[in-house]
């Protein structure tokens, strides 16, 4: 049976769905990494569904959900200006936030079809340059972000509750 894939822009009304999939996917991709009490503190202040109902108020940042025929979310990326700790920060930088596939839904090509939308929204609004942050141990999305032009540009330390995560700014001109 083949799927159907849609790649849509999240509305306020998504605002519990990306909260469970922003806590699902980053729990399964970096949740082993920390003490459970550092990732329900670290879930709670970037994932509940009150947070996003805030987010997606953002006239200035996009967020979009990838589902499938079933109903089922199996992704989702958001961007806006850049917040990242950037030297000498360009003031019409833009970001991408998040970008994030559920595990068995990778090897379908929908992180490049997500960072694609990503990407042409941030350009249409005339963000320049763009910057991602990433793990420096997640080497397949820095592969996946240099296939689309970004290279290393700086670090910084991204917390997790008490923990402190070693970061990539990768950077497209």
């Amino acid at each position: 049976m083949t799927r159907t894939i849609t790649i849509r822009r999240a509305t306020i009304a998504d605002a519990f769905r990306l909260g469970e999939i922003g806590g699902t996917t980053f729990t399964e991709t970096f949740g082993h990494l920390y003490p459970p009490e550092d990732l329900a503190a670290f879930l709670r202040s970037a994932h509940s569904p009150e947070v996003w109902h805030r987010r997606l108020q953002e006239s200035h940042i996009a967020v979009w959900l990838v589902e499938v025929d079933d109903g089922v979310c199996a992704g989702y990326a958001s961007a806006g200006p850049c917040k990242l700790p950037v030297p000498d920060l360009e003031s019409n930088a833009g970001e991408l936030f998040q970008l994030y596939v559920r595990g068995p839904f990778h090897g379908r090509r929908l992180g490049s079809r997500l960072l694609t939308a990503a990407l042409a929204w941030l350009e249409s609004r005339g963000f320049d340059p763009l910057y991602i942050g990433v793990w420096s141990r997640n080497e397949s999305a820095q592969r996946l972000y240099a296939r689309f032009g970004f290279t290393r540009y700086a670090e910084y330390e991204f917390p997790v509750g008490t923990q402190r995560d070693h970061e990539y700014i990768l950077r497209r001109a």
